[in-house]
C-alpha cells in the first residue's frame, strides 16, 4: 500500500486529471466547475464547488474544462449527446438534490440507448455529484443546508437498469472507481458524500482502478455483518470498536457499488456471522438499505440467527435547524443500540 496521503477531494480530482491527461476524448461540464468562468487571471486559484478541480482549467483549457449555466437538463443532454459521439464527458450536476432538473436524461436516456439501439451505440457519461446532510463524526462541521441541497437520494437513481452507481467511502476507492468510472463505456453516476471531502488515506501516485460492482471488506469479524454504504463508514468503523470492547467483533462490507450490489460478498459475510445490520443514510423507504436485507432475507434466511436490521435517517424532510437535523441520520451511537437490541431480542 501506498505511503502517500491524499485527502478524499484530492484522490477524486486526481483520477479526473489523469485520465484527462491520459485520453484526449475525456471532458468536464457542469455548474461553477471553474469558480471563476470568463476570467483567467483567477483559474489558477480556484476550481469549483468544494475546492475540487483546483487549476484544472489551466492545464486543460476551456474546452475541455467547460462552467455551465445554470440548466442541469441542457448540460446533462448535451453530456449524453456528447458520449454518443464518441466523447466521455463528465458531468458534474453539483447536488443529487438537483437531479429532477435532469431526470429524463438520467433514467430515460442514457442508461437505455444502448439497449434501445441494439448495442449500436455506447454512452460513456459520468454523472458526479455529492449527496448528504449532517456533517460526519470527526470531520468538519457542516449540515444546515436545508432541504434541497441534504438529502442522499442514491436509491433514486440505483432503480433503473443500465446505469451503474458508485458511492466510494475512503479515498484509494474513490480514486481507483473514479478512474473505472471514466473508462467504462455505459454510464455511471458517481456519489461522493460532502463530508468526507477531507478524509484522507494511503493512495498510489500512479493511475489505478476499482472494479466497479465489488464490495469491499473494510473490517473482518466473526459476530455480526455491517453493510455500509457510502458516507456510512466512519460510523460502522466507531460503533464496531464501541462493540469490540464489549467483545463483540463486527464485519464491515463497504458496498461501494449500489447497482450493480455485489450479493456475494454480502452472503459469504452473512454465511460466517449470522448476522445482519445494514446502515443507510438515506431514508428507509424503497431503499438500497431495505433493499440489501430483503435479499439476504430471501437468499441466505438459513443462516440467520437473528432477524436482518436497517438502520436509516428519519422518515422526514432534512430540517434546516441544526439541532432537528442532528437527530435525522444514522449515528455510531444508533448503530451500537440497534445491535444491542438485536443481540437481546434473539
Amino acid at each position: 500500500m501506498s505511503e502517500r496521503l491524499l485527502s478524499y477531494g484530492e484522490a477524486i480530482d486526481e483520477a479526473i486529471r489523469q485520465e484527462m491527461a491520459r485520453d484526449p476524448s475525456v471532458f468536464m461540464m457542469g455548474e461553477d466547475i471553474v469558480g471563476a468562468a470568463g476570467r483567467p487571471e483567477f483559474w489558477e486559484n480556484l476550481g469549483g464547488a468544494y475546492g475540487g478541480n483546483r487549476g484544472l482549467i489551466v492545464d486543460f483549457g476551456p474546452e475541455r474544462v467547460i462552467d455551465m449555466p445554470v440548466s442541469e437538463m441542457a448540460f446533462s443532454g448535451a453530456g449524453v449527446g456528447a458520449a454518443m459521439a464518441g466523447a466521455r464527458p463528465i458531468v458534474d450536476i453539483m447536488f443529487i438534490d438537483l437531479i429532477g432538473c435532469c431526470y429524463d436524461q438520467l433514467i430515460n436516456q442514457a442508461p437505455k440507448i444502448r439497449y434501445m439501439t441494439g448495442g449500436g451505440y455506447d454512452c460513456p457519461v459520468v454523472f458526479k455529484t455529492s449527496y448528504g446532510g449532517r456533517a460526519i463524526p470527526g470531520l468538519p462541521k457542516g449540515g444546515g443546508a436545508g432541504v434541497h441541497h441534504s438529502q442522499t437520494m442514491y436509491s433514486v437513481v440505483a432503480h433503473f437498469p443500465g446505469l451503474k452507481v458508485l458511492t466510494p467511502s475512503t479515498p484509494y476507492n474513490a480514486k481507483g472507481l473514479m478512474t473505472a468510472a471514466i473508462r467504462d463505456n455505459d454510464p455511471v453516476m458517481f456519489l461522493t458524500h460532502r463530508f468526507l471531502g477531507s478524509v484522507r488515506g494511503h493512495v498510489p501516485e500512479e493511475p489505478y482502478t476499482v472494479p466497479i460492482g465489488k464490495a469491499d471488506i473494510a473490517r473482518e469479524g466473526e459476530d455480526l455483518t455491517m453493510v455500509s454504504i457510502g458516507g456510512a463508514l466512519p460510523l460502522c468503523f466507531e460503533a464496531a470498536d464501541t462493540l469490540a470492547a464489549d467483545g463483540l467483533e463486527a464485519e464491515i462490507v463497504d458496498l461501494q457499488t449500489i447497482n450493480p450490489i455485489d450479493e456475494q460478498t454480502v452472503y459469504e459475510s452473512v454465511e460466517k456471522t449470522h448476522r445482519l445490520l445494514v446502515v443507510d443514510e438515506d431514508t428507509p423507504v424503497a431503499s438500497i438499505g431495505r433493499d440489501v436485507a430483503a435479499r439476504v432475507a430471501q437468499n441466505r434466511f438459513g443462516y440467520l440467527d437473528a432477524p436482518v436490521t436497517s438502520l436509516h435517517s428519519a422518515d422526514v424532510p432534512v430540517p434546516y435547524s441544526a439541532a432537528l437535523e442532528e437527530h435525522m441520520p444514522p449515528t455510531a451511537e444508533k448503530i451500537v443500540a440497534a445491535v444491542n437490541e438485536m443481540l437481546v431480542a434473539f
